[in-house]
């Protein structure tokens, strides 16, 4: 996680706002949250970034994420696995989810596994890589390593996500000021733990 402290840069909104909505711009976010939706695998870096903090300046930006197809989603969760056809209806519901909320980063690494249990490699690759796309800009925003540098996100949800997804363990969560920090159990990494920005929420 702390590779990417060497360029790292918290997220511009007036630049990305500016950006996301000149129609003339390779970021103009229509088109960027279209090209989400159908897996490019082809998005860079700073689209991502477009992408992901973009989303916060939105009309429908929820920084919890709810949508329609929460309840039934968690139907399918209660399962210890999926059968094909399971997976299958997993994936119409988890799509129409992700129509709602795009940034659901934890559902994106959920539907990528449903589609690998329905034998569709191919679009789990796809799926995968926009994953690794959004948190490498969620990473390019600080080192962690205080308040002052802390990785930003838009959603609380996303600490967790992008912890799980790095395989770390978690003890304690503590709110001061804008922060979030995240403790780790004690001497099992390098770091005692991690920061996250949480100033966009708090809005």
């Amino acid at each position: 996680m702390y590779s990417q402290t060497k360029f790292s840069m918290p997220p511009n909104y007036t630049l990305i706002k500016n950006n996301i909505e000149a129609q003339n711009s390779h970021f103009y976010y229509p088109k960027l949250i279209k090209r989400l939706s159908e897996n490019d695998t082809l998005l860079t870096v700073p689209e991502y970034l477009h992408l992901y903090y973009g989303y916060a300046l939105q009309k429908q930006y929820n920084p919890y994420g709810y949508t329609s197809q929460d309840k039934t989603l968690k139907e399918f969760y209660k399962k210890d696995s999926l059968t094909m056809s399971e997976a299958k209806e997993y994936i119409k519901v988890a799509r129409k989810s992700l129509e709602e909320y795009p940034m659901d980063i934890g559902l994106m690494n959920l539907l990528a596994y449903a589609y690998h249990q329905s034998g569709d490699d191919a679009t789990t690759l796809k799926i995968a890589a926009n994953i690794r796309g959004l948190v490498t800009a969620i990473l390019s925003t600080g080192d962690g390593q205080q308040c002052q540098s802390a990785f930003h996100v838009i959603s609380v949800n996303h600490e967790y996500v992008l912890l799980s997804l790095f395989e770390i363990e978690t003890a304690n969560q503590t709110l001061s000021g804008n922060c979030d920090y995240i403790e780790f159990p004690k001497n099992l990494y390098k770091f005692p733990g991690v920061y996250f920005d949480v100033s966009k929420i708090k809005k």
